[in-house]
Order: C-alpha cells, then structure tokens, then sequence
C-alpha cells in the first residue's frame, strides 16, 4: 500500500512538472507579428507629416530654443558677476 502511494505521488510530482514546463515553454513563446511595424510606419509617416505642414513653425521654433541656449550659455560661462 506504501510503494503504491509512493508511486502515484511520483506520477504526480511528473504531471506537475510537466504542467510547469508547457506553462513555462508558452510564456516564453513570442508569436510574429506585424503590430508594431505598423505602428512604426504609421509614427513615421506622422511626423513626416508634421514636419511638412510645420516646415515654418518648426524653424522658428528651432531657432527660439538656439537662440535662447545660447544666451544660458553665456551667462553660464561669464561666470558669476559681482
């Protein structure tokens, strides 16, 4: 009666770790997909888009934050006035 409960705990101890290695070998598994070339491209194409219609804007606001770099960067290197 002994060996045949220790047998069946054997059984179940292999059932177990056989359910543990599919869950395992499933949530390592990545599947392909095209999901995120998709949202690559479409980001892409977004702001390519935006840098079209913007072409003024984005300049000037390029130059605004140059120009104001520069001034920090001054002050910075003139080091402190007393």
């Amino acid at each position: 009666m002994r060996n045949k409960i220790y047998q069946t705990g054997k059984q179940m101890s292999r059932w177990i770790q056989k359910g543990t290695d599919l869950l395992r070998y499933a949530a390592a598994r990545k599947e392909d997909g095209i999901d995120g070339i998709l949202v690559t491209v479409g980001l892409c194409i977004i702001a390519l888009l935006l840098c079209v219609v913007m072409k003024d804007s984005l300049t000037d606001f390029i130059e605004t934050i140059v120009q104001s770099m520069t001034e920090k960067a001054n002050l910075i290197l003139s080091g402190p006035t007393a």
